[in-house]
């Protein structure tokens, strides 16, 4: 076995370069699709598919085919038409009460009041139509950010596509944790298990296998030889010809028969609308005694129903679903940009409380550009140059006392060098190949693998032919540890076995040391356990390789046992840069990092060190360590344990179970089809968006885009910013609203005349509640959001203390509004219209400028910066000339029943205007200063803890 030279693209072996490729043949612009795939050998589904079962199609062809048969996608309920959309903004309980007014006015010949209040109603419909619009198409991008991918082989080169672009005939490759993308007549499997349970309702896997021809009337449930779309790959690797796609699949024909589902609304949002009906039973009691009262006082009957009705509606806060929807769907756009895809939107409320992160290592905490560095062998230990995928690099002889690297030697004259990377070519999946020049590799596959072809394809090895094929497969499994190849060879069938050395060294009966075999004693398995472990502890991960020929005449299977062991590989995947920044925020914001993996203790200990996930004194527990102990016994020590090694996903799924019983909120994330149980049981479940399965993504809360660590924080730290911005938009409509709710009721006690008219208050309500709310909800994530603690899962959107503080705030607005009508009014009938023109742009103008206090809890504007927020500041400027332009104008002055206001009264307005924002923002600037002179005074005191 030591003189082959197998390539290094194994899993695909009938994949071939594009230059050795045959012209392909015309196609017709569609194809008729065959009735009973099943029914039918492999050539007879091609040739009717005018397909080729290996190299696939060209690109021209699949062009031509979607354009005929359309995308593979399921349809989905139409759009609802923009004019229904429209109309639904006014089947609203609100609204049909100012529509009722408008009636009342008509009736009592207030025209103009009833004209106003249906220009009001209509200009809220439009910019409720115009904010639902924005939040869909925000939504509608993040589904495409996460539409799935699927590997293809076209024009004999293996590609990915989206799995909405498939047509009949292309030729697709699956394996464990996808789901099948398209109906499937498979043409070649290995170890082949697909859950079928969304089709046949069977809950255990299937196992498949594509050699048989099936009679045309065998049941869904028993075509061995298929695979369906929407189905999971639970084990295995398979490839395929696209039979049907899109509602042509057995899963289209069900979701022809199926309605779609509504989407329900987010935790959050339920929990804003109780909020809202009891804040709007609330006004409804106010708005009543404050009918009563101004009844009492002589008011004009239809005047006073219209003034109760309007504070009403304007006090009650309709418009926050759409207004969260839209900062939600926003928000989630920013964290796509930071390479965070949040699939369910509760997710973002969760993201905010998150106390623990379950992280793997490779990929996510580290660069996951694994480059293979050492390689040990019986005859000696070899160094490895070069890094990255690219096959440029030497092998360094060490000598005897292996102080220093030697000089490069020939991998051919080297027999045990040349066959450990012989086995480390053949067994495996990854290929190797320039993206875009020739001096950029990349690799599709595992990057461990793809570590190893490159070593191989640095020593010379070839990449296969027709000569040398690969057979049956036992594909890796995180129980065994292992991953075995049954290989033809010139020299007969040879078992090829790579995976953790402490597994492999038990398979081993002997070793090969100067192209001899020698049997493996216990001494000597004793000390490359122990090289093992010094490898793991310089961060290097390890893997042993192993073989063994099969003699003539043996069955043709693949059993793990009487080994020979070809040698050890010592790979470094170098930590992220970006992830020590985002450990140390994480520890910062009172996150607790945990790095688990499935490598040596010792290499997962240093990587975590290097991070700042362990300290000096920690320690870490493995796998077995973990088993020992009951789900009671873990609980108690899970709090104290930063770092896991070689362990299970089942112990995955445990881990996160004694994290939350201990109270904690979890995000956990995984790749593998294994995963998917841990993932769906964390708080924040996360995907890999690179290396993850499709099964995985589909339970998972979070996709990460670039399976980096740092996007982890990051979403985090976004969805603590979009919380807040609810919180802040949430704030402002509700003090805005509670100040003309004050103003209203203590006008009414001490027996003023209404200082608003019905149409000055729902003006207000358009002008404030509208632009300047939903520019709060874009507001850039503060600084200091990742220095506090998690927030509390149990924590209410209005805390009693925040609800004293909007009372207060809205306490002040109504106070210089009823300063103005005071100043003005000075008790004169006549001088009422002005006074109440002077209330009436107090409180538009106070309403504005109080958008800026509401912007941080703690930092002044100008440490925010004026222009950080544009979309608050143009909604302000707006609203403020627009509200000028009003009063200025005679023709909208009458509508509105306003008065002209002189340069003093402007004065006024204004000054009393700033007021609310300046004594909201006074604070913010005091309070540092105050908390730096008395903090030395109180320092003995902090040592106290």
């Amino acid at each position: 076995m030591s003189q082959t030279q197998p390539a290094n693209d194994r899993k695909y072996p009938h994949v071939q370069q594009k230059s050795q490729l045959t012209k392909t043949e015309a196609r017709p612009a569609h194809v008729e699709l065959v009735p009973t795939p099943h029914a039918v050998n492999v050539e007879e589904v091609a040739r009717a598919l005018h397909a080729h079962p290996s190299r696939g199609l060209d690109g021209s062809s699949a062009t031509q085919l979607i354009e005929h048969h359309g995308y593979n996608e399921l349809q989905e309920k139409p759009t609802e038409p923009a004019w229904k959309r429209l109309a639904r903004q006014f089947n609203d309980l609100t609204i049909w009460i100012l529509i009722g007014a408008a009636v009342i006015s008509a009736i009592v010949g207030e025209w103009i009041d009833c004209l106003v209040i249906l220009a009001i109603v209509l200009l809220n419909g439009l910019m409720g139509f115009l904010q639902e619009d924005r939040a869909g198409r925000a939504l509608l991008a993040l589904q495409k950010l996460t539409a799935p991918k699927s590997r293809v082989i076209r024009e004999g080169m293996l590609i990915e596509v989206p799995a909405r672009e498939l047509v009949p005939g292309d030729r697709v490759e699956i394996e464990a944790g996808d789901l099948v993308p398209a109906d499937l007549r498979l043409v070649h499997s290995a170890g082949l298990r697909v859950l079928e349970a969304a089709l046949t309702g069977e809950s255990v896997p299937v196992d498949k296998d594509h050699r048989p021809t099936l009679h045309e009337t065998t049941p869904l449930a028993e075509r061995q030889n298929m695979a369906y779309m929407g189905t999971a790959v639970d084990a295995g690797k398979a490839g395929g010809i696209v039979v049907a796609t899109g509602m042509g699949t057995q899963l289209g024909q069900i979701a022809g028969m199926l309605d779609q589902y509504e989407a329900e609304p987010t935790p959050l949002q339920r929990r804003l609308n109780r909020l809202g009906k009891m804040l709007a039973i609330a006004v409804g009691v106010i708005a009543a005694i404050i009918f009563t009262l101004q009844l009492a006082r002589g008011g004009k009957p239809i005047n006073v129903l219209l003034l109760s009705i309007s504070l009403a509606v304007a006090a009650a806060p309709e418009g926050l679903p759409a207004v969260i929807t839209i900062a939600l769907a926003l928000g989630l756009q920013r964290m796509a940009r930071r390479n965070a895809l949040i699939r369910r939107l509760p997710s973002v409320e969760t993201l905010g409380s998150v106390t623990v992160i379950c992280s793997d290592k490779t990929g996510t905490l580290t660069r996951n550009e694994m480059t293979v560095r050492e390689i040990v062998v019986g005859s000696g230990h070899f160094d490895v140059t070069g890094s990255g995928y690219a096959p440029v690099g030497e092998f360094h002889k060490r000598d005897s006392s292996r102080r220093n690297h030697g000089i490069a030697v020939d991998a051919t004259r080297e027999p045990d060098l040349w066959q450990a990377l012989t086995v480390a070519a053949w067994c495996n999946h990854a290929v190797v190949a320039p993206v875009g020049s020739r001096d950029n590799w990349g690799v599709i596959g595992d990057p461990t693998e793809g570590a190893l072809v490159v070593a191989a394809l640095k020593a010379g090895i070839p990449k296969a032919n027709s000569a040398h094929e690969l057979g049956d497969e036992l594909p890796f499994d995180s129980q065994r540890k292992t991953m075995s190849v049954l290989a033809c060879t010139p020299a007969g069938l040879t078992i090829l076995t790579k995976g953790a050395p402490e597994v492999i060294l038990d398979m081993c009966s002997g070793e090969l040391c100067g192209g001899s075999i020698h049997p493996l004693t216990a001494s000597r398995r004793k000390q490359l356990l122990e090289l093992s472990s010094e490898l793991a502890g310089r961060a290097l991960r390890v893997l042993a390789l192993a073989y063994r020929g099969l003699p003539e005449g043996a069955p043709a299977r693949i059993e793990e046992s009487d080994l020979i062991l070809a040698g050890m590989v010592g790979m470094m995947d170098p930590p992220r840069e970006e992830a020590k920044v985002a450990v140390h925020k994480c520890h910062t914001a009172g996150v607790r990092p945990v790095m688990i993996t499935g490598d040596h203790p010792q290499t997962a200990l240093a990587i975590a060190r290097e991070l700042g996930i362990a300290g000096a004194n920690s320690i870490v527990m493995s796998g077995l360590e973990l088993e020992r102990l009951s789900d009671q016994a873990l609980a108690e020590v899970v709090d104290n344990v930063s770092v896991y090694a070689r362990v299970s996903p089942e112990q995955k799924l445990r881990i996160v179970r004694a994290l939350k019983a201990r109270g904690h909120i979890v995000a956990m994330t995984g790749d593998g089809v294994n995963d998917a149980p841990a993932v769906k049981a964390a708080d924040i479940g996360i995907a890999m968006g690179i290396t993850g399965t499709d099964v995985t993504k589909q339970v998972s809360d979070m996709v990460l885009t670039d399976d980096n660590f740092s996007s982890i924080v990051a979403a985090v730290e976004e969805g603590r910013g979009i919380y807040e911005n609810i919180q802040k938009f949430v704030h402002y409509l509700l003090a805005s609203n509670t100040s003309e709710v004050l103003l209203m009721f203590c006008a009414a006690l001490v027996g003023w005349p209404a200082p608003l008219l019905a149409i000055q208050i729902l003006w207000i309500n358009l002008i404030t509640d509208g632009l300047p709310a939903l520019a709060l909800g874009v507001e850039p994530t503060e600084p200091g959001v990742m220095s506090r603690p998690p927030r509390r899962p149990s924590e209410p959107i209005i805390s009693l203390r925040r609800g004293l503080i909007m009372l207060w705030q809205g306490g002040l607005i109504a106070a210089v509004t009823a300063t103005a009508f005071a100043i003005m009014y000075r008790q004169s009938e006549a001088r009422l219209p002005v006074a109440r023109t002077a209330a009436f742009c107090t409180i538009a103008f106070a309403q504005l400028f109080f958008a800026f206090g509401c912007r941080s809890r703690t930092v002044v504007m100008p440490k925010l910066g004026y222009f950080s927020n544009p979309q608050l500041l143009g909604a302000i400027l707006v609203g403020a000339l627009v509200q000028t332009a009003l009063i200025l104008l005679p023709a909208t002055r009458h509508l509105l029943k306003a008065a002209p206001l002189t340069a003093g009264g402007w004065v006024l307005v204004l000054g009393l205007a700033l007021l609310p924002v300046t004594f909201v923002e006074l604070p913010k600037l005091i309070w540092p200063l105050v908390r730096t002179h008395v903090q030395p005074a109180v320092a003995p005191k902090a040592s106290f803890k």
